[in-house]
């Protein structure tokens, strides 16, 4: 059961969240972003009215359950009540608008639907297009029930006859319409799966301690966030939940609450970065243990500069939503700097050429994985599930290499890539050097139309504080370019923005900076 399974672990304690409610119902579970703070047993028995009103309603085991919210108590408690009733979750980017979020509702064949008032006017936009027989809402929003409805009454107490839920999450869907990501139900109760949900912690030695505290800094709609939030709790652990993301605010509660892990993206690198450093002194880091990051390449010299202010307590991991992945710790890191690591204990990890032949190290190709027990299925697109494969394996399109040392390397992903005059070129390469030039707040580099090599480099920059677009701003960044690349890299023009289209999770949403410059042009993408 899942507490023999920590048994034999030195310093284990007990492991699953439901488990820890009942022996420490005191225990700070979770801190909103409002600093309200609730606890083990408050958290539980929320999650448990959450399962016996869904089942008033009538979800049985397998069915789907969809969310549009905040970071929230509420979110948190419907994941936890997913995993413990049966259902399949999917918290929905609250960035969509109305038709964006009923093609998900409709896709996943969702009978429930939580909506927070801060979204309502999207969320009535759902209604004209989809027919969920249950919908509740935080907060008042025409169309929906009460969520207090979905609850009142409900006994706090844990349901019987439990089985275990998962997550179904929805791919981005840059390049066409998002796709979920399902797996089959285990069919375990879920206290016993606890113990094998934390296998991912145990590659960074995160043990189930209680004085282990999490932040969450960025929305729960993201794959890894909610499964580290979750995870967190699965293993004792407070969370702190952040609403919108600020540097400030993300050092002011890792000194409050003496935070010990977090799972972060190079963006709040850069933003943590670029605050004064009296900004930087004022906060006390000491607690941190491991602070994770993954999501998006990281520049070099801002990975080491992190590494500097916070020790090793940086880690990094390449993954997927679909599985399996690679890791690495800032001491391994700094002797093969640039890595994402070699592949976890479960996962294979291999590079192939266009012919799908597995390339020698040091030579780029699409970088394909696989776990051992894990297998997914895009939902309702066989056609889309049988072109990511590869003899088990499996692609989100990304490029890299292997070193003679087995260590992963990103050049980045495949649609990203610029080819000019036959020589391909990695944006992320660039935007890592950019980064590092006192001016540049943000950077996105992609290809433009040339008329004779085809394709040639735009930049475009979110200016820090205190400078201005101006032909010496671009003169000063140009010649700091032309220092520390080879010439084939050098961005041809540069151009400005006053805010980079990033979700709060540090997703780069490229294409829309890059489609008006291909606008009566074709590029194949």
């Amino acid at each position: 059961m899942a507490d023999d399974y920590w048994s034999n672990i030195p310093g284990g304690d007990l492991i699953g969240f439901w488990s820890i409610a009942e022996v420490h119902p005191d225990r700070l579970a979770v801190v909103d972003p409002d600093y309200q703070e609730m606890t083990f047993g408050e958290l539980a028995a929320l999650t448990n009215q959450i399962v016996h009103g869904l089942r008033a309603a009538g979800l049985r085991a397998g069915d789907q359950v969809t969310t549009v919210l905040p970071n929230s108590f509420e979110q948190v408690a419907v994941c936890l009540a997913a995993f413990q009733g049966g259902f399949y979750v999917t918290p929905i980017n609250w960035h969509l608008v109305g038709p964006e979020i009923a093609y998900i509702v409709n896709d996943c064949e969702t009978k429930a639907l939580i909506v927070h008032e801060d979204f309502a006017d999207e969320a009535v936009r759902v209604l004209d297009e989809t027919d969920v027989p249950n919908r509740f809402s935080v907060g008042p929003v025409p169309g929906f029930e009460p969520f207090a409805s979905l609850i009142e009454g409900q006994p706090t107490s844990r349901p019987d006859d439990l089985t275990t839920g998962s997550y179904m999450f929805y791919t981005s869907g840059t390049t066409g319409r998002p796709k979920g990501v399902r797996r089959a139900l285990p069919g375990t109760h879920p206290d016993d799966n606890a113990a094998s949900g934390g296998g991912l912690f145990l590659l960074f030695g995160i043990m189930p301690h209680a004085d282990n505290v999490h932040i969450t800094q960025a929305p729960l709609y993201h794959t890894a966030v909610n499964n580290w939030t979750t995870t967190s709790l699965q293993m004792g652990h407070t969370v702190v939940l952040m609403g919108r993301w600020t540097a400030e605010g993300a050092l002011e509660r890792i000194d409050r609450y003496k935070v010990t892990q977090s799972h972060m993206v190079p963006t709040m690198f850069n933003r943590l970065l670029q605050l004064p450093q009296e900004v930087r002194d004022r906060y006390d880091v000491s607690s941190l243990r491991t602070m994770i990051h993954a999501a998006a390449p990281c520049p070099i010299d801002t990975k080491k500069k992190m590494i500097e202010w916070w020790g090793n307590s940086i880690w990094e991991y390449y993954a997927a939503t679909e599985g399996g992945g690679t890791i690495v710790n800032a001491e391994d890191w700094m002797a093969h700097p640039g890595t994402v690591g070699t592949p976890w204990p479960t996962s294979e990890v291999i590079v192939v050429d266009d012919d799908g032949n597995e390339l020698p190290a040091g030579e780029s190709g699409t970088i394909y994985m696989k776990m051992a027990g894990s297998s997914f299925e895009y939902y309702k697109d066989e056609e889309k599930t049988s072109k990511a494969r590869l003899k088990g394996f499996f692609t989100v399109g990304d490029v890299g290499y292997f070193d003679d040392d087995g260590y992963l390397y990103l050049n980045d992903r495949s649609n990203d890539m610029i080819i000019a005059g036959g020589v391909n070129i990695y944006p992320a390469e660039i935007e890592g050097v950019l980064h590092q030039h006192e001016a540049v707040g943000d950077v996105a580099v992609f290809g433009v139309p040339h008329p004779d090599l085809g394709e040639e480099i735009k930049a475009v920059i979110e200016l820090r504080e205190g400078w201005e677009p101006s032909d010496d701003t671009t003169a000063a960044i140009m010649a700091f370019a032309k220092d520390q690349m080879a010439k084939q890299k050098w961005p041809r023009s540069i151009d400005y923005t006053t805010e980079m289209p990033r979700d709060p999770n540090g997703k780069l949403y490229k294409r829309r900076l890059r489609d008006p410059y291909w606008e009566g042009h074709e590029k194949a993408i």
